[in-house]
């Protein structure tokens, strides 16, 4: 670019610096700079001349060109000429000055070019500035806050100076009337103190290193005279914070008899000022400075202080720390740090003093409290010897039942982790703490309070102790013997549930890095700790966990990575069994959600691992104590009948592969009696694990059906379960329905080579008995839709053994049709306009299944058959219309409309396997025939 038309570039760029868009100031201000960087010193002469020759421009459009030069200078001050520094300097100085008003944004610009210089040049600045700072003369306000950028810019710099400065400052202090200029000098104070405080801190890089404390001293007193003693009772909160800022670091310059003698003053000024202000972070800082300045020269009297400072300090430490806002922040941080000071003097003063006020159940006073206790375990070494006080303090605030509490409670404990406290007598305490709530339940809706910025929910806390636990395991290398394997303890019982996942996660690192490290106590020996749970019931407990993979945030992968974890301890011979089938097992998860598993495939996998592992073990007498602890384990899943459910179909495998028979006989008895029969979801899962049991012990399991059926606990079941206890009858009704189901499930594990001859004889005999009527050939008239219920279930379990069977071997079901009668009867029985039961889309699937086996129904009875069920169906409302039944009878839409959908598809398998009984023209035919008598 031509230099004419740099020219010309530049004063187009510096006239629209006017326009009143700041992002064309801004773009005026880089386009500038870029032309700058290229020629600093013609630049900057073009905006000298600018604004001479434009003396009447207004604020605004000055300010503009004044932030152009500052911005050259501060990028390019090694490139401009000497002389080019000494004119800029002289238009700043003149700009910042020329009115004797304060004019903010254009002074503040002018004075920012002179600290942008003086960063290069501090003796051709502090040549001028002090020619406008002279003795007995108010000097202008800006000439003052320029002295005060400086010493903040250019420490090294400023220092060497300010002896000077102050001495021709002391007597103005005196002359100032009004506010601002009592302010401007009470920051200038503040930062002058800073800068000779870093001055000094750093003496081996400054270049006068014999400069002393006591150089300031008696100059920094008569000012702390007069700001303390005077312009601190102003009226006015800005000034009397600034100096109350400036008194930190000046009491550091003091010489220590001084201090010392206005400790007793100055302390209680400042905690008095907590109630004068809004505003604490600065009083805080400020007091920290002090009590720091205090305790460095070792005062005495600062004990005269403590009571009312501990007070003053802990009532700041208690405020709400609202983290949006930084300095409220920044207050409890300053605080925090006082206590630390006294801490380093006071150690016992201070311990009794926050360890009493954790003994106060106000929320605030106790946050505040751990906060603090927090804060001195990680910071001061001298509580290393308060430890056992400290853990037995701690106990109470374990039992707040508030969750601000809580959190804070947790940030102690991680401290106390990290030095020493858990491997203590108690520490055992505070690990329990952190894996109770682990196990937190999710916040209530109704309980949330929105509008409070400091809300705990149980969710954030839950989360905060999983990754504390996780630390723990992680980083904090003395707690490995603590944990290992004391954290299997909270395994098993019931009110941890919840904390399964991080307790499995903790667990696996701890066993992977003591099994890497060879170390001794990485297998379990559990008849020395007898305190942990036993290995049978710690491989029941995993894999009923993993039953339900994607429960308590994705507990089955962990589960079944810890049982691998054990396998040394569970039993040695598992060891090579679960090395090679656990990832297996895991790898059916990789593309699952909870949505997506197909629950049956995935249950059937765990049990098909469960029986490999009992064959692997081999031992008869570790595979009947299993199924003794797993029984006696049952009742713990009381408040979780889907897991309770899964639990008997392992204890059901584990039978299987147990060859005492007493101890079979015992734990089925065991079973039966304790079951809660008036649950549907455990009614069925006593079912199943006891149809798996018959798939080894098919006698023995009949008998003790027959048995059970028979006794004084069945027959006064209400004296032993105490469920319904003025309803026996209906009681009985629930457990000869689980009765009915058991042996629909004996017949369909059973192997198939022993069953068919107990069909007739056993099976269909002992439900006929437990139906309460004859059944067969009679028309049935009990009302229990459960025992309807189980009756279907069963006969069609039934009739899918027979059909396995058949398969085999040739097989004639002769009551097979008695049976399709009582399932017509069942249909025919429902309301024909309303379905509010799944009593026909059960009675249709066991149909279904009964179609398959021999003999082949006739023409008359597959047309009775067909007419009934679909007679029951399209006689139906459309499942949109309202049900006008009784309130309790009424299903909700979402109930109603797969009742409908289930109904439909079973009577869709029936027609199929009709039609496949007989694919011909005429079976077709009769199927129509009985469309056509519909219609």
């Amino acid at each position: 670019m031509e230099e004419s038309d740099v020219e010309q570039v530049s004063l187009a760029l510096m006239d629209i610096a006017n326009d009143r868009d700041p992002l064309v100031q801004e773009q005026v201000r880089k386009s500038m700079l870029t032309l700058g960087k290229r020629q600093p010193d013609k630049i900057l002469s073009m905006c000298q001349g600018y604004l001479v020759k434009h003396p009447k421009l207004i604020v605004g459009h000055r300010v503009v060109i004044l932030q152009t030069i500052e911005l050259i200078v501060k990028v390019k001050i090694d490139e401009i000429s000497s002389p080019k520094i000494k004119s800029i300097i002289s238009l700043a100085s003149d700009e910042m000055t020329r009115s004797k008003e304060v004019v903010p944004d254009w002074q503040q610009a002018a004075s920012n070019i002179l600290v942008a210089v003086g960063n290069k040049h501090i003796n051709d600045i502090m040549e001028e500035i002090l020619s406008k700072f002279q003795p007995g003369v108010l000097p202008h306000f800006f000439v003052v806050q320029t002295l005060a950028s400086l010493s903040d810019s250019n420490v090294y710099g400023m220092v060497p100076f300010l002896n000077a400065i102050l001495g021709t400052m002391l007597p103005m202090l005196g002359m100032a009337r009004q506010d601002n200029i009592k302010w401007v000098f009470s920051s200038a104070l503040c930062r002058f103190s800073e800068s000779i405080l870093e001055y000094l801190a750093n003496l081996d890089k400054a270049p006068d290193p014999t400069v002393r404390k006591d150089t300031f001293s008696s100059e920094i007193f008569a000012a702390y005279d007069i700001l303390f003693g005077n312009w601190l009772q102003s009226r006015e909160t800005k000034l009397r914070m600034t100096v109350a800022e400036a008194l930190g670091p000046m009491s550091h310059l003091m010489a220590h008899d001084k201090l010392e003698e206005q400790l007793p003053k100055l302390i209680p000024t400042f905690i008095s000022l907590y109630k004068k202000n809004a505003e604490h972070y600065i009083i805080s800082k400020s007091l920290c400075q002090v009590l720091d300045a205090s305790v460095n020269m070792g005062s005495r009297v600062l004990e005269t202080q403590i009571d009312s400072l501990l007070l003053g300090l802990h009532q700041q430490v208690c405020a709400p720390v609202d983290y949006s806002n930084p300095p409220t922040v920044k207050n409890h941080n300053e605080v925090l740090r006082c206590f630390s000071i006294l801490a380093s003097v006071f150690p016992d003063r201070l311990t009794t003093f926050v360890l009493q006020k954790l003994e106060n159940s106000n929320e605030r006073n106790r946050m505040g409290s751990l906060a603090v206790l927090r804060h001195l375990i990680n910071s001061s070494a001298i509580m290393e010897t308060k430890k056992p006080l400290i853990l037995a303090s701690i106990r109470l605030p374990l039992l707040d039942s508030s969750n601000k509490v809580k959190k804070m409670v947790v940030q102690v404990i991680s401290a106390m982790a990290h030095h020493g406290y858990l491997e203590l007598d108690g520490g055992d305490a505070l690990v329990k703490f952190i894996v109770q709530h682990c196990a937190l339940p999710d916040t209530p809706q109704r309980g949330r309070r929105l509008s409070d910025p400091e809300e705990v929910t149980n969710e954030a806390l839950r989360s905060m102790c999983e990754n504390t636990l996780h630390l723990f395991t992680t980083t904090v290398g003395q707690l490995a013997d603590v944990l290992w394997p004391s954290l299997l303890c909270y395994l098993t019982p019931l009110q941890y549930a919840n904390a399964t996942t991080p307790l499995c996660k903790s667990l696996i690192l701890l066993g992977n890095k003591k099994r890497t490290a060879n170390e001794s106590n990485f297998t379990i020996d559990f008849e020395e700790q007898a305190n942990l749970p036993s290995p049978y019931i710690l491989l029941t407990k995993l894999l009923v966990n993993a039953s339900f993979p994607f429960w308590r945030r994705g507990q089955g992968n962990p589960s079944l990575c810890l049982l691998k974890v054990l396998s040394p301890s569970i039993h040695p011979k598992t060891e090579k069994v679960w090395d090679t089938e656990i990832p297996q097992v895991l790898s059916y998860l990789d593309d699952c959600t909870a949505e997506t598993l197909n629950k049956k495939q995935w249950e059937a996998s765990l049990l098909e691992f469960l029986s490999k592992t009992l064959v692997a073990i081999d031992e008869d007498k570790w595979t009947c104590q299993l199924a003794v602890e797993a029984t006696r384990y049952i009742p713990t899943y009381n408040g979780s009948l889907l897991e309770k459910s899964f639990l008997y179909k392992f204890i059901g495998v584990t039978l299987q592969q147990c060859f005492n028979k007493d101890v079979v006989k015992k734990q089925l008895q065991e079973i039966l009696v304790g079951a809660r029969h008036s649950d549907a979801i455990e009614r069925t899962g006593v079912a199943v694990g006891i149809g798996l049991c018959a798939s080894s012990h098919l006698d023995g399991t009949l008998v003790k059906l027959e048995d059970f059926g028979k006794s004084d606990a069945f027959k006064k079941a209400s004296g032993i379960f105490g469920l319904l206890k003025d309803k026996n009858d209906v009681d009985v009704e629930k457990i000869k329905s689980t009765l009915i189901l058991c042996y629909g499930y004996v017949a369909l594990h059973a192997r198939e080579d022993q069953i068919l001859c107990r069909i007739d004889s056993d099976i269909l005999k002992s439900i006929s008995k437990h139906f309460n009527t004859k059944v067969l050939g009679i028309k049935v008239e009990t009302k229990d839709l459960t025992m309807k219920l189980s009756l279907i279930e069963s006969v069609g379990l039934i009739a899918r053994a027979i059909s396995a069977c058949v398969r085999q071997q040739g097989y004639t079901f002769a009551r097979k049709q008695e049976l399709l009668g009582v399932m017509m009867d069942f249909i025919k029985a429902e309301p024909p306009d309303v379905m509010r039961t799944p009593i026909r889309h059960l009675a249709m699937t066991t149909c279904a299944n009964l179609i398959n086996l021999d003999p082949i129904l006739t023409e008359t009875e597959n047309f009775d058959l067909l007419h009934t069920c679909l007679n029951g169906m399209y006689g139906l409302a459309p499942v949109e219309d309202p049900d006008r039944g009784k309130e309790e009878e009424v299903l909700d839409p979402v109930q109603k409309e797969a009742l409908y959908a289930d109904a439909f598809s079973a009577l869709h398998d029936l027609l199929r396997n009709v039609l496949a009984r007989d694919l011909t023209p005429d079976g077709l035919q009769s199927v129509f025939k009985v469309s056509q008598g519909l219609a």
